[in-house]
């Protein structure tokens, strides 16, 4: 062990390495010094490329065999018990740590930011790292998606400050130590972790006072009253002018100019200032950095255009705000037509959530739905469930306008392709796999 490698002589086995966050904590155990090895059910994604880039082959697959006899092995919520790389460290006494305890050592080795909200939170988290890059600072970061200007969603730069997406999905974030803490907002969106809003506030109250110099908090009374008395609290909000493709807005007398196109990305840059100014960046150039930013990967991702000339855009939402944010920054672009093309996220959440999900999606022009997306979880609890709840909520409330109810990309894509035009926009939406979709309709 030593100052620029403290993790020199630790071995780490990541099981699930392609994720995002993962691989961005691979990549940072990597780079202090660690022995890094893991395994995912993928063998190729931009996540894995820049592992073997500094020299971590991924296993491909999940077997026993991949677990090395010394290794303390890192899972995440997605990772069931009965995985055999979980099977096979419990069987050898091997220490297993969850990724929110190996992400919490490393806020206590540098001074923090820690973001988090209920959205928002990579997109804010990017743009703080954007910003401190702008301002010199060099900071080090994991993030939930690449950032855009850096090509990577995690490095070790030599700065002082770490930034981090704090996950509220699983109460992971509780085990952050945050020098400064920042709060995007808060809604009930994890219906398998939390019962209530109030159980989502409590939690968040609890995360705040975690913080140990200071918070910026969404200036909105019920989230201000989660911060507790003795906290440094900075609240932050924008009122922007909304410009094709971008916004405008002023920031304690600065300028602040964004070519990201939605009020959410406004709010979002007025709380990445905030916390930049708190790690001792300028606010001017801080804003003046944060013109040049491009966005996050899946957030308002340009993808490319089709044969026929319609753009085509990404973005992870997946939560019926999010939908409708999207769609409103959508707008801004003035499209001939908008066309929505939504995969459902999570059983428990489409079976809550259907007739939100339909309200936000009739804002577009078309839309498209396809069938749930179930990560972690299983059809077989959640008998009826599926993303025609969200195309029947959508029919209802687009008083005529087309929704296509098609389960699968296979069936989806040659759909778009007829129907997708000239000066069309086509947003893929979801936190699934919804993106292969987008890229396959601009690859031919």
């Amino acid at each position: 062990m030593t100052p620029e490698h403290p993790w020199k002589g630790r071995r780490l086995h990541f099981v699930g390495i392609g994720g995002a966050g993962m691989s961005g904590l691979a990549l940072v155990g990597h780079a202090l010094g660690a022995d890094v090895s893991g395994s995912d059910r993928a063998g190729d994604s931009p996540y894995v490329a820049r592992l073997r880039a500094v020299g971590i082959e991924p296993a491909v697959g999940h077997a026993a065999a991949n677990v090395p006899n010394d290794a303390e092995v890192v899972v995440s919520s997605a990772i069931p018990p009965d995985n055999p790389e979980r099977v096979a460290a419990r069987e050898r006494g091997l220490r297993e740590l969850h990724r929110a305890r190996l992400l919490g050592e490393l806020t206590r080795l540098r001074p923090t930011i820690a973001v988090t909200g209920t959205h928002g939170k990579t997109t804010t988290s990017s743009m703080l790292v954007h910003a401190l890059i702008g301002c010199g600072l060099d900071p080090a970061y994991l993030v939930g998606g690449e950032v855009g200007s850096t090509g990577t969603n995690a490095a070790w730069g030599a700065g002082e400050w770490l930034v981090v997406e704090a996950d509220e999905s699983d109460r992971s974030l509780l085990e952050l130590t945050p020098t400064v803490a920042v709060l995007t907002n808060a809604e009930l969106d994890h219906h398998t972790t939390y019962a209530s809003r109030r159980d989502v506030d409590a939690t968040f109250a609890t995360f705040l006072g975690l913080a140990t110099r200071a918070a910026a908090i969404w200036e909105r009374p019920e989230l201000l009253a989660l911060a507790p008395p003795e906290l440094t609290v900075v609240p932050f909000d924008a009122d922007p002018e909304l410009v094709p493709g971008g916004s405008r807005f002023a920031l304690d007398g600065v300028e602040v100019e964004l070519a990201v196109p939605g009020a959410h990305n406004a709010r979002n840059a007025a709380a990445a200032l905030v916390a930049a100014r708190m790690a001792g960046a300028p606010l001017a150039q801080a804003a003046a950095a944060l013109a040049t930013f491009e966005g996050a990967g899946r957030r308002f991702e340009t993808l490319g255009r089709t044969a026929a000339g319609a753009l085509v855009v990404d973005d992870y939402a997946h939560h019926p705000t999010e939908v409708a944010a999207t769609l409103a920054a959508a707008r801004t672009l003035e499209p001939r037509r908008l066309v929505a093309v939504f995969q459902p996220h999570l059983y428990s959440r489409t079976q809550r959530e259907a007739r939100e999900f339909g309200a936000a999606l009739a804002a577009a022009d078309h839309v498209v739905v396809l069938d749930v997306y179930p990560a972690r979880e299983r059809a077989a609890d959640y008998p009826g469930v599926s993303g025609l709840l969200v195309a029947e909520a959508a029919a209802d409330a687009t008083a005529g306008r087309r929704v296509a109810w098609l389960p699968t990309a296979d069936q989806a894509e040659p759909y778009l392709r007829r129907h997708l035009r000239d000066g069309d926009l086509c947003l893929t939406l979801g936190a699934g796999n919804i993106d292969a979709l987008g890229r396959s309709l601009v690859a031919g």
